[in-house]
């Protein structure tokens, strides 16, 4: 062999040139990489399904919050509603008094009727207490929005003078 001869190859010698040599690399390469835009795809779906979930999830919780301010607007509407009507009943202001769990009254029978509309299942305790010049009204109404859940409670104390 001389100096100008370039070396001889196995690829050369079985009559192949440089270019089918690297073809034959690259295919083999190749084989390696077969699947992996599957599996790509794969993993892409299973944490757009988890981002899902979590969306789903925040949803729910939204809506429960929803719920709950929802509730306690009507709570305080009611209670509302009530004071006003004691403020131009002064007179007869301790009959408007109610034990949680007991029977209204016919003076507040209505209105126990129209919150517990709004409210399903409100437990309400209407305490009135005569201080010196003025009733002190403590409100408090309860409710448990979904079986076996939180009970809510919201309560108002109001003062009306006499």
């Amino acid at each position: 062999m001389n100096a100008a001869t370039p070396a001889a190859t196995p690829a050369a010698t079985r009559g192949e040139g440089r270019g089918a040599a690297r073809r034959r690399a690259g295919r083999l390469g190749g084989a390696a990489q077969r699947g992996v835009a599957l599996l790509e795809a794969m993993l892409a779906i299973v944490i757009l399904g988890i981002g899902l979930l979590g969306t789903v999830g925040l949803q729910a919780r939204a809506y429960s919050a929803l719920s709950d301010a929802s509730m306690r607007a009507e709570a305080t509407m009611a209670v509302e509603k009530l004071l006003g009507v004691m403020s131009n009943d002064v007179a007869n202001i301790p009959n408007y008094a109610l034990a949680e769990g007991a029977v209204p009254n016919a003076t507040l029978a209505p209105w126990v009727a129209e919150t517990r509309g709004h409210i399903p299942g409100a437990r309400i305790d209407v305490a009135v207490t005569p201080e010196l010049r003025r009733f002190r009204v403590d409100a408090t109404i309860r409710w448990t929005r979904k079986a076996g859940g939180v009970e809510n409670q919201h309560q108002i104390t109001s003062y009306i003078s006499n």
